[in-house]
């Protein structure tokens, strides 16, 4: 599902948990750099204006080298942080 698509059309009803990370087709086969780019997608589509909680879906599974998990960690630690007037802060 496209998370842009997703926040226009539900944005103003509901809070999406989870949707943060694509753990069954990314987290374990792609690069870190490519984790990188999904989160910061992911997170720029759905945290605008709230109602977004950085959160997988499905559990971590099996397959997923630790460094993905880090370039995941540190990508939400970076990049997924609201501001204190509740707008999302995006960092370049």
């Amino acid at each position: 599902m496209d998370p842009v698509e997703l926040k226009r059309e539900f944005g103003r009803d509901l809070v999406f948990w989870g949707g943060g990370v694509d753990t069954q087709n990314v987290l374990g086969t792609a690069t870190p750099e490519q984790i990188r780019e999904h989160i910061k997608h992911n997170i720029e589509a759905l945290a605008p204006g709230g109602g977004f909680v950085f959160a997988a879906v499905h559990d971590i599974q099996a397959n997923v080298p630790p460094e993905n998990i880090m370039a995941m960690w540190e990508t939400w630690k970076t990049r997924g942080v609201y501001g204190s007037s509740g707008t999302r802060g995006v960092q370049q």
